[in-house]
């Protein structure tokens, strides 16, 4: 798909078969991160990405999670503190503009970036 990211990476952990109309969303989510990643200069794992909404009912999941259209993912950059780098980096990004504005989640092992049309953002570490 890109560079450094492959259609799998993506996949829903259950092992079912991805819907196209979620692949475009993926490649377009795919292409975002990869513009994080030439900028960063470090690897992005990707924990979470598409999620079927069975699995994601199953795993409780938001009911409108962007990650049953194929539209979010949970990532962690190599050598950057989740809630405490990557998400004020992220944002940072998508205030300049460098990436596409979107939803951006805040927690303590992993950063969750979606490209949703509209702004949201939310802070779920442990306080």
């Amino acid at each position: 798909m890109t560079k450094n990211f492959k259609l799998e990476e993506f996949n829903c952990r259950c092992g079912c078969e991805m819907p196209e109309d979620v692949k475009s969303n993926i490649i377009k989510l795919a292409s975002q991160l990869q513009i994080i990643r030439d900028q960063v200069g470090k690897p992005i794992t990707v924990n979470s990405a598409y999620r079927c909404p069975k699995y994601n009912k199953r795993i409780g999941g938001a009911s409108r999670s962007q990650h049953m259209y194929g539209k979010a993912s949970d990532i962690v950059i190599k050598g950057l503190h989740p809630a405490k780098e990557t998400y004020f980096l992220l944002d940072e990004m998508m205030s300049d503009g460098d990436i596409l504005q979107g939803g951006l989640g805040r927690y303590d092992t992993f950063t969750h970036y979606d490209i949703r049309k509209t702004k949201a953002r939310w802070d779920n570490t442990k306080k």
